[in-house]
């Protein structure tokens, strides 16, 4: 594989050293506890992979959660069934999402346009109901699949590790609570950024791009798409694995709630809002969606009332009533104006904004002038 380029390597060190400072640089934003940032790194995953599929090659995926929901009921049951060590459950959670994307892929792949998205939520929608109401003995049903001091074990039993108390995850023995989770979580976004970033540019990222410009053309010069595609699907399908399991291992339970059409859409939207094709705008995406999520949602009246406190009375209640339609139970409201707003004036997402306000401020200015006469010759 060729060697990383200058831009390439600025950008995934400036990628890497945003993400390790997050704890710092959110701190102002009200968003720098553990639990929030390790959805931030997880759902970050999620979408760098589904942009794999969707921003790279074009093909729009309405059934990412359903493997997202698999890589956290595999995670689940590696930690009942061999051990509560994270690494075995992070490799047993993408190979056998892996294998379900290779599946579903092979027979979503042979429609295209919005005939393959309607395959991918028709196959997600089965996958959730199979996992709520039919294959309770494996999913536990609607009550998720969780860890109980009962379970086997396997490994650690025969290794003689045993677990007091509510069984945990643990990397080597040690916890993976507050912080350490997060730093965990970050890990594997950054791993997961350096490989898309690699993928991007490299000849098979360039095929995936010319999928994605015209595949007609591609066919019509003999070339054979579908292998490629299909990669493109197992390996979104792999990097949604990677992000259930993370999500096992933070919150070690699995629901089928994990599965619903809703997650897939999410996960689309974080896409579009960043900007499809983009390494960093899915992340970014994901991101904005989950503070949103989690902070505006948990703004009330009392908080708004203290806000604007230094307005006259009378104008403080009827900001506060205003502003209260957009927080709090009205956070949805808030991010669909955001999206509406990106849609229309930025359509290639934030990284469109980005790349503009860098062209203004780069923009070289015009000389101004008649340019000097050259000089004649003597005659």
């Amino acid at each position: 594989m060729a060697a990383m380029s200058r831009n390439d390597l600025l950008l995934f060190l400036g990628f890497t050293a945003a993400v390790l400072a997050m704890p710092i640089w959110l701190q102002p934003f009200g968003a720098a506890y553990p639990d929030l940032l390790q959805r931030f790194m997880i759902f970050g995953i999620f979408a760098v992979g589904f942009n794999i599929l969707f921003g790279l090659t074009g093909y729009l995926s309405f059934g990412h959660a359903a493997f997202f929901g698999v890589g956290s009921y595999a995670a689940v049951w590696s930690f009942k069934l061999l051990s509560l060590d994270v690494i075995p459950a992070m490799v047993f959670a993408i190979i056998v999402s892996g294998l379900f994307a290779l599946a579903i892929g092979y027979v979503s792949l042979r429609r295209s346009g919005i005939y393959f998205s309607i395959l991918t939520l028709a196959f997600a929608q089965m996958s959730y109901n199979l996992a709520y109401s039919v294959l309770t003995p494996i999913t536990n049903g609607e009550t998720g699949l969780q860890l109980v001091q009962s379970d086997p074990r396997h490994l650690d039993t025969a290794m003689g590790a045993t677990a007091v108390g509510q069984p945990i995850p643990t990397l080597l023995g040690q916890s993976l609570g507050g912080f350490a989770g997060f730093y965990f979580c970050a890990g594997f976004l950054i791993i997961s950024f350096f490989i898309a970033q690699r993928i991007t540019g490299s000849p098979f990222g360039m095929m995936l791009k010319g999928i994605k410009s015209n595949q007609t053309r591609m066919h019509y010069t003999g070339f054979n798409t579908k292998p490629y595609t299909l990669a493109a699907f197992v390996i979104s399908g792999m990097y949604a694995g990677l992000a259930g399991a993370l999500l096992a291992v933070t919150d070690p339970l699995a629901g089928a709630e994990r599965m619903q059409w809703t997650a897939s859409g999410e996960v689309v939207l974080m896409t579009i809002l960043g900007g499809a094709g983009t390494l960093v705008g899915p992340v970014i995406g994901a991101w904005l969606i989950k503070y949103f999520e989690n902070i505006f949602s948990a703004i009330n009246d009392g908080i708004l009332r203290q806000f604007f406190s230094f307005l006259p009375d009378g104008f403080d209640s009827a900001m506060v009533a205003i502003a209260g339609k957009f927080v709090g139970e009205g956070w949805f409201l808030t991010l669909g104006l955001v999206f509406v707003l990106i849609v229309v004036f930025l359509p290639g997402g934030i990284m469109e904004g980005v790349r503009r306000l860098a062209q203004l401020f780069t923009r070289k200015p015009k000389a101004s002038g008649k340019a000097n006469p050259q000089p004649q010759p003597a005659e």
